[in-house]
């Protein structure tokens, strides 16, 4: 079993959010980059990365504080957060990121799932799915759909 510590990431800050709300927003690491090397000075193998306010529809926010992260530590990072399309994938990919994790795309458009991974590789793309009272939640926990669990 792998275990993959999270970070969370708002307005560049390390956060936590009780589903999805924002009113709910808890800070625990000005610095993201901090909190992943203590990660992995801890062994982690991998980290997860979610781009908060890319859930919430700014696709590029937190970029600057990711790519200082993705430059400060020796480990994969997949990212998830606000990854609408083959093109948000790939800037990221670009910018040095593992994998990226599809949720929202991959309830809205399935097939772009199928058409990322003969893009970007099938260890490179991984789908995620949020979940409230086991139905899917996309948009960042806003929208719950009707696909259960």
């Amino acid at each position: 079993m792998r275990i993959i510590p999270a970070i969370d990431m708002m307005s560049g800050r390390c956060v936590r959010l009780k589903q999805g709300l924002r009113s709910s927003k808890k800070e625990y690491e000005s610095q993201p980059l901090r909190a992943a090397l203590r990660w992995q000075s801890a062994g982690a193998s991998w980290l997860h990365v979610v781009n908060l306010d890319g859930a919430f529809g700014q696709a590029d926010a937190n970029a600057h504080a990711l790519a200082q992260l993705l430059t400060g530590v020796n480990i994969p990072v997949q990212l998830g957060g606000g990854i609408r399309s083959l093109e948000d994938a790939a800037r990221w990919l670009d910018l040095g990121v593992s994998r990226v994790i599809l949720g929202t795309l991959a309830v809205a458009d399935p097939v772009r799932v199928e058409q990322a991974v003969k893009r970007f590789g099938a260890d490179r793309v991984a789908v995620g799915a949020d979940a409230k009272d086991n139905r899917i939640a996309i948009q960042g926990w806003v929208e719950e759909t009707d696909k259960q669990l």
